[in-house]
């Protein structure tokens, strides 16, 4: 199964791609879905296939649909909130032209922790097995529809902290959703696999964010994370595998880039004292890293 891309997403759907997505701390846009329903029936691309996204997507939808989530097939009559996650692959086959309503895809950059304080993976609404799905009132419908109006708005907006103000009507989205989940969804049984995973996330995290050019990474391969888990390393590759599609050397990798990305942007450090920081001993190490991942080396994407 191939994952899309925020770039094979913006050709899916035959939307003009954002300049510059990969100089980007993290990304963010919302869309209305009659506009880009009617696009997409005009032209001569294909329907979203059923798969992977590499991004977080939430949908306020009214019309006929069908949803094809995980192992799960969901008839909408009318209307539905949906919360789509990396995780978990998942296809919605309009089955009327009526289509209305908002979505926005972000990516898990955008909820940045040193921002927000906010793991996503760690949200009940984004765990495996949990209830993505809501079908919703016409009430519920209509508040929903006024918090993605205001993010429509905003995002066209000149307002220089338009970006806190959207990531804060995203959580307001997702509270929302979690306070629609049954009690039982939002507490669940944790199993030996849960914790190892909840506690990979919980290191991780716990090294960010990197406040003076003096801190060094401890951990940062996947050996020295199943080490302090007392785990061997190819149970911890396993358990992270199921969890979130990732290995543990691409979740541990993305976040170094999102921390170098935020030191870059947001600090007068010399690129060498980030690459320290980051654990990298030597700089042309860190710039072939940082390049790989985004195409730009450190001072292009710091200019």
């Amino acid at each position: 199964m191939e994952t899309t891309t925020l770039e094979g997403f913006y050709r899916e759907t035959t939307s003009l791609m954002p300049e510059g997505i990969s100089r980007e701390i993290g990304h963010f846009n919302v869309f209305k879905i009659d506009e880009l329903h009617a696009q997409i029936r005009k032209s001569t691309k294909p329907v979203m296939p059923y798969n992977r996204r590499a991004y977080y997507k939430i949908s306020l939808i009214s019309g006929r649909n069908r949803a094809e989530y995980a192992d799960k097939v969901i008839e909408i009559e009318k209307n539905a909130l949906l919360f789509a996650t990396p995780k978990i692959p998942y296809h919605w086959l309009p089955q009327d032209d009526n289509q209305f309503g908002y979505f926005c895809i972000f990516t898990g950059e955008f909820l940045v922790p040193s921002k927000s304080g906010v793991v996503l993976d760690d949200l009940p609404i984004y765990h495996p097995g949990g209830y993505p799905i809501f079908q919703l009132s016409d009430e519920q419908a209509e508040e929903l529809l006024y918090i993605f109006k205001k993010m429509y708005r905003e995002l066209a907006s000149d307002y220089v902290y338009k970006y806190d103000l959207l990531r804060n009507y995203v959580l307001e989205l997702i509270h929302y959703g979690q306070k629609l989940q049954p009690v039982t969804a939002l507490y669940p049984v944790h199993n030996a696999s849960a914790r190892v995973s909840s506690l990979f996330v919980e290191l991780l995290e716990r090294q960010f964010p990197i406040e003076s050019p003096h801190q060094k990474l401890n951990l940062r391969t996947a050996r020295d994370f199943a080490d302090r888990l007392a785990v061997h390393v190819n149970h911890l590759n396993k358990v992270l595998k199921e969890s979130t599609g990732k290995t543990t050397t691409d979740l541990i990798s993305g976040r170094i880039l999102q921390e170098a990305k935020i030191l870059l942007r947001q600090t007068d450090w010399t690129i060498s004292e980030i690459a320290y920081s980051l654990g990298y001993e030597e700089v042309a190490h860190f710039s072939n890293f940082f390049k790989k991942q985004t195409s730009f080396t450190p001072l292009a994407f710091r200019a």
